[in-house]
């Protein structure tokens, strides 16, 4: 059996939503490790730019279509190598409860938070199986765990993520596959810096956001990296199904 879990040699690391926030620290941090770190996102102004400083690869990719994911993997497979880790990082949300979603809303967050991941696990696994080994760490939240008000579609879709980590698991450790989740809480990413900026009083927002965490302070999305490199790392070897929460102690009460 190959083992592609061990730091001796170089892997071949695609991420998702790579061009900014915790997908951008992701990659930082997989190429200050020495790994092959492949790219993903939908902004193709700022994802060749990113790539460029890291030497990495890059792909524009629409992680909602699966004609788009499978022709992108072959080419990934082709261009880079086989694919070792999988980071299904991409991600988005709908600031609205129930009645204030549209439908359009929940399935463009369902799309991009859940069934993104049915398309690149299923275009990455096959290979993965091939060898016997592989790595996948999907980005869920402590939304997944505990409710938000004015988050519905969001909350919905990462215990979504969660309870499908789990599932590939069930069905694929046997065969050498390790899946996870890292469940952050508020973390300053960009996505936060545009709910604040909109928001009727940003300072009051921004104090709530904090004080979601017992310690009063945002993560950094280097902080949720690092926890996405150690279970993909020799180190978590033993994690397999789980939801890791790094979250200031938010779910802590």
């Amino acid at each position: 059996m190959t083992d592609t879990n061990t730091a001796a040699t170089s892997r071949v690391v695609a991420i998702t939503g790579a061009a900014s926030g915790i997908g951008l620290a992701a990659a930082q941090r997989f190429a200050a490790a020495g790994d092959t770190v492949v790219m993903l996102d939908v902004d193709a102004a700022r994802l060749p730019k990113e790539a460029a400083t890291l030497g990495a690869a890059s792909y524009v990719l629409d992680v909602r279509s699966g004609e788009s994911v499978n022709a992108t993997f072959a080419r990934i497979a082709s261009e880079v190598g086989p694919i070792d880790v999988l980071v299904n990082n991409a991600g988005i949300g709908v600031a609205a409860d129930l009645l204030s979603s549209s439908w359009e809303d929940w399935q463009r967050t369902f799309d991009v938070n859940v069934h993104s991941m049915f398309h690149t696990c299923r275009a990455a696994l096959p290979s993965m199986l091939e060898r016997g080994a592989g790595i996948i760490v999907n980005t869920a939240s402590v939304a997944g765990l505990v409710g938000i008000r004015d988050r519905s579609a969001y909350c919905t879709s990462k215990s979504a993520v969660i309870g499908f980590t789990r599932a590939l698991t069930a069905d694929y450790a046997h065969r050498g596959i390790r899946a996870n989740a890292v469940c952050p809480g508020t973390v300053a990413t960009e996505w936060i810096g545009k709910i604040l900026a909109t928001a009727e009083d940003p300072a009051a927002k921004r104090l709530s956001m904090e004080q979601r965490q017992l310690d009063g302070q945002m993560g950094s999305p280097q902080e949720v990296a690092a926890a996405i490199f150690f279970l993909a790392s020799p180190d978590g070897r033993f994690a397999n199904g789980s939801a890791m929460v790094i979250d200031g102690g938010w779910t802590a009460m």
